[in-house]
């Protein structure tokens, strides 16, 4: 009876989990799946947006020790994570001096550490079933692994020429850069000025799927990697 809790910044990526991930899992020893945002969860237009790591923390810790059969994660995008403050999110500030391709593992590292350290005695059989993810940089990322499929799912397939010469420029989309003017976003709003996420970016996950995110995107295949032999371990 393996249960996953996937804590997420954002109204798409609760989508993503809820349509996308969780019916592949369920063929992964998964009985349930769902998606928590990081917001206000009663008010729906103060929900989701990066809240601070402390209030975070707890709340996964309290998911962890309640309910022994669970795991939790994260679905967080790396862009937006703060950094410095009471808020940080450990790892983050650190990740700013790394090379793309330890960021991501860095934050994961420390927000697993953390994550020990707040659970104390019981850190031994919980803090394992914590999975963090980082998205590197953002969830847009993702959607430059098909940009046939992407330029089509949006109704725009005289795109995928353009979104196709992104892509082109990087190892993989999720090295797709973070800076305000060339995160994935910003490159797709200023070829899309009417994009809006949560519509835009669900249909454009749930055309491509997730065969082309896992063989483009290999630390988001690593961590699907992870929450699948988690869930078969428990089958």
């Amino acid at each position: 009876m393996a249960r996953l809790l996937i804590h997420v910044e954002g109204q798409t990526e609760e989508s993503f989990v809820n349509d996308i991930l969780a019916p592949h899992l369920y063929g992964h020893g998964f009985t349930h799946v769902s998606a928590r945002l990081l917001g206000n969860a009663r008010l729906r237009e103060r929900r989701g947006g990066i809240k601070a790591w402390p209030a975070v923390k707890r709340d996964i810790a309290r998911h962890l020790l309640q309910d022994a059969g669970a795991a939790s994660a994260t679905f967080v995008d790396f862009y937006a994570l703060p950094a410095t403050g009471s808020g940080a999110w450990p790892g983050r500030e650190q990740a700013n001096q790394m090379s793309f391709a330890n960021k991501s593992s860095v934050v994961e590292a420390a927000l697993h550490s953390d994550m020990a350290l707040e659970l104390g005695a019981a850190a031994g059989s919980a803090s394992e079933r914590f999975i963090p993810f980082v998205v590197m940089h953002e969830f847009e990322g993702l959607l430059f692994s098909c940009p046939r499929r992407f330029s089509e799912g949006i109704g725009r397939p005289e795109l995928q020429v353009p979104f196709q010469a992104i892509r082109d420029q990087f190892e993989s989309p999720e090295a797709i850069n973070d800076s305000p003017q060339t995160a994935p976003s910003k490159r797709i709003e200023a070829l899309v000025p009417e994009y809006q996420k949560p519509l835009y970016g669900t249909i454009a996950a749930l055309e491509i799927g997730l065969a082309p995110m896992r063989a483009e995107c290999p630390l988001f295949d690593a961590w699907l990697n992870r929450l699948e032999a988690w869930g078969q371990r428990q089958a």
